[in-house]
């Protein structure tokens, strides 16, 4: 079943409703709120955050946050591509929702130029790493200044039949 999710650009008219987006109990620890990725966003402006909300038909369900294309300053900035927050409001966890977002986030960085695109977990239980790992994430090895584990997806290029259009 395909998921009608879209990642649309943070306004007044949807900032409250996706300020409100909140991650179940315990899963704080793993995640931070949309408010404080926004003032992460602002406090590393040189990670070029990019960053939307995550809605399903005309509902917000989440928040998706990029280091866009960043140039990589160990250990604030991990990237140049690095998928810095994802966050499925608790309502709408299960429904397939961040595999989407993470999805198109892949597609939308591989149009980039993009070969792979990383991001961190907090090592615990009930923590994200089977989602990632079944995403298709790896260990690269290394943590971040906190002790997340990094993880990296290879992006494969976009193939010749999608580079080209029919005219």
């Amino acid at each position: 079943m395909a998921l009608n999710v879209t990642l649309d650009e943070l306004t007044a008219q949807n900032r409250e409703a996706v300020l409100a987006l909140r991650v179940g109990p315990g899963q704080g620890r793993f995640v931070g709120t949309v408010r404080e990725s926004l003032a992460e966003a602002a406090e590393y402006p040189y990670a070029k955050p990019w960053y939307r909300a995550v809605y399903a038909a005309a509902e917000p369900v989440g928040f998706v946050m990029l280091s866009w294309d960043a140039e990589p300053q160990p250990p604030e900035i991990i990237g140049p591509w690095f998928l810095w927050k994802l966050l499925i409001d608790e309502r709408h966890q299960g429904r397939g929702y961040g595999r989407e977002v993470v999805r198109q986030v892949a597609d939308l960085v591989r149009a980039e130029g993009a070969t792979e695109l990383l991001t961190s977990y907090v090592p615990e239980d009930g923590g994200p790493a089977g989602f990632y790992r079944r995403l298709g994430f790896v260990p690269t090895g290394e943590q971040d200044a906190s002790g997340e584990v990094i993880v990296r997806l290879t992006l494969a290029p976009s193939s010749s039949a999608d580079r080209t259009s029919t005219a």
